[in-house]
């Protein structure tokens, strides 16, 4: 059994055949998922599927391409919809200053207080980093260590980054991406990193993995990343699915 632990399934992309998404993620042996927010009405949605199914979690948050605007107040409600047992993470949040949706200072204006609205409700983070590498570091230093941070979520750095986080208590992603013949980074941080904070996701509707390359990407295709990754570390795909549920039940509160 594998565990996708990062999808965006309120999107659009799902409207037409979201059940039998879910269908077939469950024949193929996904037993969880965890639906991410990027906003509050994207958050709302995917605490909604959650409740719709029981194989799907929720996180709540503000992705860095929606910072703009005064939003304090919806931050406010979405820390209200964490008692609910669904919500097991906040997130999507980070900075992205590769996209440049949002200035640098609104990224920066709301990441900080999410991670301290995260810490002070006892919740795991989910980090979107995108060519912010220094700055997202930097951030979580200053919030400190712990031994259940979060994860930073589609790892798209090199093996120092990975082991400096990894080293304040947080958990790394690895997407389709891994699939790519050219993604010899991510190949790398997939090989070495230690297993026990080793996770795996789909990032659905996004980024799927060979051989889906260029289509819709969906839950069960997380069982690709985990093939290529048992490759990569001359491991049982077993043994891999054990070991990075384990991981992220224990990150998550999984049942």
């Amino acid at each position: 059994m594998l565990i996708d632990t990062h999808a965006h399934l309120d999107m659009k992309h799902f409207d037409k055949d979201r059940g039998e998404v879910l269908q077939r993620a469950a024949r193929g042996g996904i037993s969880h998922i965890i639906t991410v927010g990027i906003d509050l009405d994207s958050s709302r949605k995917a605490l909604g599927l959650a409740h719709e199914n029981g194989a799907v979690y929720a996180a709540v948050g503000y992705h860095p391409h929606n910072a703009g605007g005064n939003i304090s107040k919806n931050l406010h409600v979405l820390a209200g919809m964490t008692s609910d047992p669904k919500v097991v993470a906040w997130g999507e949040i980070g900075l992205d200053f590769f996209r440049g949706y949002s200035s640098r200072e609104d990224q920066l204006g709301i990441f900080e207080p999410q991670l301290d609205m995260a810490l002070e409700l006892n919740l795991p983070v989910i980090i979107h980093d995108r060519e912010a590498h220094g700055e997202v570091l930097k951030i979580l230093k200053k919030i400190g260590k712990g031994e259940r941070r979060g994860v930073v979520h589609c790892f798209s750095g090199d093996i120092d980054l990975a082991m400096a986080l990894i080293e304040l208590g947080y958990f790394i992603s690895i997407p389709g991406t891994v699939t790519y013949k050219k993604a010899l980074q991510t190949k790398e941080v997939a090989t070495h990193i230690p297993l026990e904070r080793l996770l795996i996701e789909t990032d659905a509707p996004f980024l799927a993995p060979v051989p889906k390359r260029g289509k819709r990407n969906e839950p069960l295709f997380v069982t690709y990343t985990a093939g290529e990754i048992a490759r990569l570390r001359n491991m049982d795909l077993e043994e891999v699915a054990r070991a990075t549920s384990n991981n992220a039940k224990a990150l998550f509160g999984l049942e």
